[in-house]
């Protein structure tokens, strides 16, 4: 059944960054979000992020004419997913979390139902173990902003069927997303080739080569890198970058991988990136 056609919202697990993000971009598509996290605080905070992330898509001109956003619906109770057309997890990079969360929303979803991890670097196939249907889960790898940039990372593990395949490549389309499925791997395509860049990027500001300013600019300007890479780090955010570096390394070993000193410091003093107000660059004005 193509996902599009199939009833129920699609459910999303996690109320950060990436799960507002994710979940504005299936509002702006007109379909409706059941947003999960737990505790309320997090809950009101995602609302009015979605509020704000709905407004600059429209300004941006990235959502799909003639279409009214879907209906949101923010709770704490695990039941809420139920009669989901598709669950996606969006919750912090730690494999044990992730695991933890999959396994209760496969407690609760119907054995049809695509259950999807939204990572940027953990094996599919890692997360499909504990689950009583490996065959049900597969990995996106949304890019942040998801409401702006249009092309999603899907990862197929080996044991994921051809039927949760087609059903995600589905609803991608529904949300005017362009999908690449990619085999499963550490880091998969993108993180394996963009954070040992930034993790080299960070090294030249500890190294005093040049200032984290001089870096983006020299990217940008000379090779046409859009924003420069240690204003991606920042957007990413730090901690989540050294969490991300930190498992490839774990996993494969190589030194390229293992966080450098300057990351380690900045997530020590909390300067973590745009939602902290400061991470290589300063944001603190953008966001008063």
């Amino acid at each position: 059944m193509a996902a599009d056609c199939r009833p129920g919202p699609v459910a999303v697990l996690g109320a950060g960054v990436m799960g507002t993000a994710i979940a504005t971009t299936v509002l702006g598509s007109g379909l409706p979000v059941v947003l999960l996290d737990v505790g309320q605080a997090e809950l009101d905070r995602a609302e009015r992020t979605i509020e704000t992330q709905l407004r600059h898509a429209r300004m941006m001109d990235a959502l799909p004419s003639g279409r009214t956003p879907g209906r949101l619906v923010t709770t704490t109770s695990l039941s809420a997913l139920a009669g989901a057309r598709a669950v996606v997890e969006a919750v912090v990079e730690h494999q044990a979390t992730k695991v933890g969360v999959l396994v209760d929303a496969a407690g609760v979803i119907d054995a049809d139902t695509p259950l999807i991890s939204n990572t940027s670097g953990i094996p599919i196939d890692a997360l499909a173990d504990s689950l009583p249907r490996p065959q049900q889960l597969i990995g996106t790898h949304f890019m942040n902003p998801a409401y702006l940039i249009d092309l999603v990372e899907v990862i197929r593990g080996p044991r994921t069927d051809e039927a949760t395949v087609t059903a995600v490549t589905e609803l991608l389309a529904a949300l005017n997303r362009r999908a690449v499925v990619v085999r499963d791997s550490p880091g998969f395509v993108t993180s394996r080739l963009l954070h040992p860049m930034l993790n080299d990027a960070a090294r030249l500001v500890d190294e005093d080569v040049a200032t984290a300013q001089d870096v983006d600019r020299l990217m940008v300007g000379c090779l046409g890198h859009r924003t420069g890479p240690l204003r991606t780090a920042d957007l990413i955010g730090l901690d989540n970058l050294v969490d991300s570096l930190a498992a490839l390394y774990e996993r494969t070993g190589e030194q390229r991988y293992r966080p450098c000193e300057q990351l380690l410091a900045k997530v020590r003093d909390g300067d973590l990136g745009r939602k902290s107000g400061r991470g290589f660059h300063d944001y603190r004005e953008t966001l008063s």
